[in-house]
């Protein structure tokens, strides 16, 4: 409906036709009650007007009936519009278990892209069509936000957290990417593009590789060279605990409490380790504030993760 037009972007995703779906629904349901209301104010002004100065208008008493009807009508449908409205929220804020994971990084005024093989882009991103996508985000300056309108996906991009949000492109192209929140003086510049490829052309692009690696392998370097690994060992003889099948487990705290060892975790233990210590471990990991770039960060975390597949060695 009017595709091309700035108000009504093609659809380009999965979400795209639910979210347009609900969009006019509430149109039409606000369409429909201005007309009924000012029709009605018009309809009455003129029937019921006063015909002489001295007229009295007679008396009239409530109906029940009518009461209830402009209670219950309106309170089912706003029930209607909060249950719909939820099972799209829902939908767009659980990615599917299995997606293509993307870091961002947003900063005045560009989006830079890391893909887990190691490709690096900058206000452009490649995507295969018809894979679900996973955008792992965070901001190295000031609150940006990732708004790509033939997706129907936007989402704040924040300094210090990590944010997501997904999407599944339906065909191929090239669509507007933007910054949706004020960012400073070139906020109107920070715009890029989304290129959704087949498959085929999609292998074909990644196949050009980075000399570089893999974001893991970049993070295992990194490791190496902060000297992570004398105190993180695999043989549980470090002051650390063991990082190898931990992504994506709980742990406990020295205070009883519990935590998820997620991205987000994984970011606060490098950067402010002392927030969260893992229970039997004494307090000793040093800041890396300052020390390591959102970039890097990243392939730590990205690091962290690929040791999940590894084989974990027995204490002795």
């Amino acid at each position: 409906m009017w595709t091309g037009t700035p108000l009504f972007p093609e659809r380009a995703s999965t979400m795209a036709g639910r979210v347009d779906a609900l969009y006019f629904f509430l149109l039409a349901v606000a369409a429909f009650f201005s007309i009924l209301i000012a029709g009605l104010i018009v309809t009455y002004a003129v029937k019921y007007r006063r015909r002489a100065p001295d007229a009295i208008g007679a008396d009239i008493h409530g109906s029940l009936l009518l009461e209830i009807g402009w209670t219950d009508i309106p309170l089912l449908i706003t029930l209607g519009i909060f249950v719909w409205g939820a099972s799209v929220f829902c939908a767009m804020a659980r990615p599917p278990d299995e997606t293509l994971n993307i870091y961002v990084v947003g900063k005045q005024w560009m989006w830079k892209f890391q893909h887990r093989d190691g490709q690096r882009e900058i206000d452009e991103l490649h995507v295969p069509v018809g894979r679900a996508i996973k955008m792992i985000m965070t901001s190295e300056d000031v609150i940006h936000d990732f708004f790509v309108p033939a997706f129907r996906v936007k989402a704040d991009v924040l300094p210090g957290r990590y944010t997501n949000v997904w999407f599944q492109p339906t065909k191929p192209g090239r669509y507007h990417l933007f910054c949706a929140e004020y960012c400073g003086t070139r906020h109107s510049g920070m715009i890029g593009e989304v290129v959704v490829m087949e498959p085929s052309e999609y292998q074909t692009w990644l196949s050009g590789g980075v000399p570089e690696g893999s974001l893991a392998s970049a993070g295992a370097k990194l490791f190496a060279d902060l000297a992570c690994n004398t105190c993180h060992r695999p043989d549980a003889q470090g002051r650390g605990p063991v990082l190898e099948g931990l992504f994506g487990k709980s742990v406990t705290l020295q205070s009883g409490e519990t935590a998820v060892v997620d991205e987000a975790y994984v970011r606060e233990s490098i950067l402010t380790p002392s927030a969260k210590i893992a229970a039997g471990f004494q307090p000793i990991m040093p800041t890396f504030q300052g020390l390591v770039t959102e970039e890097q960060l990243l392939e730590l975390v990205e690091y962290v993760k690929s040791l999940n597949a590894l084989p974990q060695v027995q204490p002795r």
